[in-house]
């Protein structure tokens, strides 16, 4: 029988007393301590806070009490029930003393009311200040002392690799902190949203972190936290979040104008493809191909033209046709701005004066004060091509004059107190309307026409 060396065994034991230890990390090694992300949270995560917001939803027992006469005839109550939809989301202070907080849109879109709760338990009533779709952003505002706000770092600054952390309230389980790295930027193609330049971090991000904060290790906000791509509908270490330079001049005109106001060149474009390269003798790689300059735009009295080939703009270079239209829809109206771009295999340079296209979109409380939280867009091209005139109803707050009015997201506006409506420049001469009498806007609503009636403004 062969014998185990002693001083195999003596090995052995050693090694297997040895675990035990390893199980729980020291304090610190060599007198060094281990290094631990627990003071930069202490500062991070009290600027942090849960969003809960309400909506009342209007529904019935059977589609046939949407019918009048159904109604009367059955002697059925005309008024519908109501069930509550609850949302849960996050957000960051970004302004201590003006109670400011940065979130999603959609994590308050619609709500009757939005709450906050703080890391130290206190809860608060918040004020709606402003949304935008385009960018999922929304500022809210709290009355409230002692808070804590993030210090904010220059996003366009960040690189693939750098460290990042994600704070937020998934699930609803309360303030939660994961960490990862920027994984990539600059990330586009979400559905929903026209302006698009996300920060991909494999940071764990769920439902419910929508609105909270991606820090780098400073403390210091990078961005806020959005979306995920899964598949199964869990964290599958792709999430994204809007770049805080971005969410920052979003936050700067919601709070002055209550909506975002953007600049425009007045062009279409398309991405540069091989074909498209081959066609205008271009060796560019990446660029945006003008395909159409609307007449007195800012492109056109700058010189630029179909064919064209966008390469640069505000400094910045351009990838294709998202990148610039990121670029153009985060520049301030009235800024001039250099072009740069190909045309017959030349460079040349040009500016533009940005300005406001107020005939493709515009918010109906610069129309009108009853028509507050109503965004109007023109009609689109294919169907105005068809004939279809007026002016299209894009957005309805809720609990505004117009929600109550009974106009809704998708409405289309025919005629302003009995005088028709071709489309939204039209629309816009309508205004103000003359003494501020009783406003009557005749709509279009799935083929058929209804009337909704605005009582006529107190004089000032």
């Amino acid at each position: 029988m062969n014998r185990i060396p002693a001083a195999f065994l003596l090995a052995l034991v050693a090694l297997l007393c040895a675990h035990p230890a390893r199980a729980a990390l020291p304090a610190a090694v060599d007198g060094e301590p281990l290094p631990s992300l627990a003071p930069v949270l202490e500062r991070v995560t009290p600027a942090v806070v849960n969003v809960f917001s309400s909506t009342r939803v209007q529904v019935r027992t059977s589609p046939f009490f949407n019918d009048p006469f159904f109604r009367r005839f059955f002697d059925a109550p005309s008024m519908p029930r109501e069930r509550v939809q609850r949302s849960l989301g996050s957000g960051v202070v970004v302004d201590a003393e003006a109670g400011l907080i940065l979130t999603n849109n959609h994590v308050i879109d619609d709500a009757d009311e939005i709450a906050v709760t703080l890391q130290d338990g206190r809860e608060f009533q918040a004020e709606f200040i402003g949304a935008d779709r385009e960018t999922d952003l929304a500022v809210i505002r709290i009355d409230a002392e002692g808070l804590a706000a993030l210090p904010m770092f220059d996003s366009d600054q960040l690189k693939v690799g750098d460290f990042v952390v994600a704070v937020g309230n998934p699930f609803g389980l309360g303030q939660t902190v994961t960490s990862g790295i920027v994984s990539a930027l600059g990330r586009a193609g979400l559905r929903g949203l026209e302006y698009q330049n996300f920060i991909q971090t494999d940071a764990s991000i769920n439902p419910g972190n929508s609105g909270g904060a991606l820090v780098n290790l400073r403390g210091e906000l990078v961005g806020i936290n959005t979306a995920i791509f899964t598949p199964s509908g869990g964290n599958v270490g792709i999430g994204f979040a809007i770049p805080i330079s971005t969410a920052t001049y979003v936050m700067q005109q919601l709070v002055e104008y209550g909506e975002v106001r953007r600049g425009s060149l007045g062009l279409e474009v398309q991405d540069l493809d091989g074909e498209l390269r081959s066609a205008l003798d271009v060796d560019q790689l990446d660029g945006a191909v003008v395909t159409e300059v609307e007449p007195d735009s800012a492109a056109d009295e700058a010189g630029l033209r179909a064919g064209d080939v966008i390469v640069r703009l505000d400094r910045r270079a351009v990838a294709g046709s998202q990148q610039l239209r990121n670029i153009e829809g985060l520049l301030a109206v009235g800024r001039e701005v250099v072009i740069e771009y190909l045309r017959n295999g030349k460079t040349r340079e040009t500016r533009a004066m940005l300005s406001e296209d107020l005939d493709s979109r515009i918010s109906g409380q610069r129309l009108d004060n009853r028509l507050e939280g109503v965004v109007l867009v023109r009609v689109p091209d294919r169907y105005a091509q068809r004939g279809v005139r007026g002016a299209v109803v894009e957005d309805v707050r809720r609990n505004t004059p117009a929600w109550e009015a009974g106009l809704r997201e998708g409405d289309l506006i025919v005629a302003v107190n009995r005088e028709a409506v071709r489309n939204l420049g039209d629309l816009r001469r309508q205004f103000p309307v003359r003494g501020g009498r009783e406003l009557a806007l005749e709509i279009r609503r799935r083929g058929r026409g209804y009337i909704v009636i605005f009582e006529q403004q107190p004089s000032s």
